[in-house]
């Protein structure tokens, strides 16, 4: 009886060990295979017997198991093979933009690992590859600058990590599917034939008009073009019937009281058009006694009188906002309110004005220590940020004006400008662009409102540094002048996705004697020394909350805690710990090569040193600037578009397809 369980087991064993691929074997052949079907002109210096993990384009590997490969701009030509390709069955970056490959994209459905996808730019033609719905991990897919057809399957509908999708500049023809991924943050299905309505979902909704133009069928919402859902009737020849011998008058008598029914109508519909354009100059009228003498500079006395009020009325639920998502409105107790003080030397000449802020619809982004942040989209479609300040009459009417003028004349490329204000009795109302790509608190932790989310790439975290301490230096260099409010929903991604400061400058309208306790999460990006709001913030303040930003990036998890008390003198290991954490769940932030744990020392060094206990031993922003410019130093250089390890970041904004061909 023993002896037959043992060879049982022995047979199971056996079979068992069969069915795993040998560990000693790599993918040295599968990439010669490769090479020797796309690779022509021979750009390719692989070797047949060398240490494939050193070969030209892996960028990372593991046991001779390749798990990124980046062949971009390498003059491939012909044909993927999936026989060939489904043998890198490890792979979670593919990467072959910029070549002159064609034909179908081959089926990818046995890399089951894979997370991004860069076939951008090529000369790929047929449909969309199916195959690549049935992967669900994957979260970037880049085709643009193709030949591609067909519809964009419904299918693409099951990939729920989905973070970046860009088609444009293909073939595609028919709708556009009903997005509902909440994780799609990047679209672009721009220049080409797809036609019909654009769903209203909360995925697609947060889309501009660049996401989908070039396609002249489209129409909906987010490109304010309006939708014919009915076609138009068919035109009907009335028929007359032949008058019968005989004098019969019954269609004649039909036919007299047709024309008399008609001209009553149309009498009633000409009265009640006179009486709508009656109404509407009226109106018209009123607006223009409220919004006379609506606009000024910066610096002039704006006109108000005391019992004048603007005021923000929430209802409904909104359809898009990254936070609270109430809509309502902008509405005004009377007449004669005074003026939208616009901001800044050199600026655009603002095609708005008080009475096209008035009527605009705002939707609740926010709400804070300082007060309400509303997204106002103005009837002509376009939308600023306002931010209404909490206490109306703190500080002095002089004080206010002078601060704001201050801060008005602020233009860098890592501030959000402040464009206009507004004030009156009970409302003051500040004016910023808006930015639709959201905050960096969203970058990292994601729709999670409890902050536990994935620590950024190594070069993420030193490029979104150096914007940070770029634009912090930038304040610092006025005098007397802080942030004091730095926390990672305060800044803000732009157009090229550079980080933007928000919300600077704004503490001093505090009322310390009327202020709310605070959350303990703004409690803690705050230094110590200046957690009582009857303290005025400090510049070397700014300095520990800067370190308190660089830990969340490093660990994605926000400061619920006093993180220097917790931690102390072991925050390093504590960091490493929380990255390792990451690593093991399978979503490595780090390369695991000697150049990234220097990187990362090098940004912890940074972090410890700006949140010392004591301000007197903390870097000043600009020798902040300069430790982190030298940090990045070689990876500056060496990175690319899509030339990162594995990580939450590095596989998908970093991964951008642009022209420029931006180096992270």
């Amino acid at each position: 009886m023993r002896l037959c369980v043992a060879r049982c087991l022995a047979v199971f064993c056996l079979l068992l060990l069969m069915s795993q691929p040998a560990s000693s074997e790599d993918d040295s052949k599968a990439l010669l295979a490769l090479k020797s079907s796309i690779d022509v002109l021979n750009k390719l210096p692989w070797r047949g017997g060398s240490d494939v993990c050193t070969w030209l384009g892996v960028k990372d590997c593991f046991n001779g198991r390749v798990r990124k490969l980046v062949l971009e701009s390498s003059n491939l030509t012909g044909a993927l093979e999936s026989k060939i390709l489904n043998r890198l069955d490890q792979l979670r970056v593919l990467s072959f933009k910029g070549n002159s490959l064609s034909g179908q994209i081959p089926d990818l459905s046995a890399l089951v690992n894979l997370k991004s996808i860069y076939l951008n730019d090529n000369n790929f033609s047929g449909k969309f590859p199916a195959s690549v719905s049935l992967l669900h991990r994957v979260k970037v897919i880049v085709l643009s600058g193709n030949r591609i057809s067909g519809d964009i399957p419904p299918s693409v509908l099951k990939l729920r990590r989905l973070y970046i999708l860009y088609l444009q500049d293909n073939l595609f023809t028919g709708p556009i599917p009903g997005f509902n991924q909440t994780g799609l943050r990047y679209l672009n299905v721009s220049n080409n034939q797809l036609s019909g309505e654009i769903p209203v979902t909360p995925a697609l909704i947060r889309f501009n008009a660049s996401s989908f133009s070039g396609n002249p069928g489209l129409c909906g919402e987010q490109i304010h073009r309006t939708c014919n859902l009915l076609p138009p009737p068919p035109s009907i020849s009335p028929s007359y019937p032949m008058k019968q011998p005989g004098g019969n008058t019954t269609s004649s008598n039909r036919t007299k009281l047709i024309k008399i029914i008609g001209g009553s109508v149309g009498g009633v519909v000409l009265v009640l058009i006179c009486l709508l354009l009656l109404l509407l100059a009226n109106r018209r009228n009123r607006r223009k006694r409220v919004g006379s003498g609506s606009r000024t500079k910066c610096g002039d006395v704006a006109e108000e009188g005391e019992d004048h009020a603007i005021a923000i009325v929430e209802g409904g639920d909104g359809r898009g906002g990254n936070n609270e998502g109430k809509q309502g409105g902008f509405a005004w107790e009377s007449e004669g309110l005074g003026k939208l003080v616009f901001c800044g030397t050199g600026d655009r000449e603002m095609s708005y004005g008080l009475e096209d802020l008035l009527k605009a619809s705002a939707e609740t982004l926010g709400r804070g220590i300082m007060g309400s942040t509303y997204k106002a989209v103005m009837e002509s479609g376009f939308i600023v940020t306002v931010k209404r300040l909490k206490d109306a009459r703190y500080p002095g009417l002089d004080e206010f004006r002078a601060h704001i003028e201050i801060l008005g004349r602020l233009r860098h490329p890592n501030l959000v400008p402040l464009r206009a204000y507004f004030q009156a009795k009970e409302e003051r109302l500040l004016v910023y662009d808006y930015f639709p790509n959201g905050s960096l608190f969203s970058l990292i932790h994601g729709s999670k409102t409890s902050g536990g989310g994935k620590p950024l790439h190594w070069t993420s975290c030193l490029k979104i540094a150096e914007d940070l301490a770029t634009g912090m230096l930038y304040i610092h260099q006025n005098p007397g002048l802080t942030h004091g409010n730095l926390k990672s929903s305060n800044v803000l991604l732009g157009s090229d996705f550079e980080s933007c400061l928000t919300d600077y400058g704004l503490t001093m309208f505090l009322n310390p004697d009327s202020l709310e306790e605070t959350s303990a999460t703004s409690l803690f990006y705050r230094a110590p020394e200046c957690r009582s709001f009857h303290r005025s913030q400090t510049q070397p303040a700014d300095v520990y909350s800067f370190g308190v930003l660089i830990l969340e990036l490093l660990t994605g998890k926000t400061p619920f805690q006093d993180l220097v008390q917790a931690h102390g003198s072991d925050i390093p290991k504590w960091v490493r710990s929380v990255r390792e954490e990451e690593t093991e769940s399978g979503d490595d932030p780090s390369s695991g090569n000697e150049a990234s744990e220097e990187k990362l020392q090098a940004l912890l060094n940074i972090a410890m040193a700006c949140v010392s206990l004591v301000p007197e031993n903390r870097p000043t922003m600009k020798e902040v600037l300069k430790m982190i410019r030298d940090a990045r130093g070689e990876a500056h250089v060496s990175s690319n578009s899509s030339d990162h390890s594995p990580g939450r970041w590095s596989d998908t904004v970093q991964g951008f397809p642009r022209e420029e061909h931006l180096s992270i």
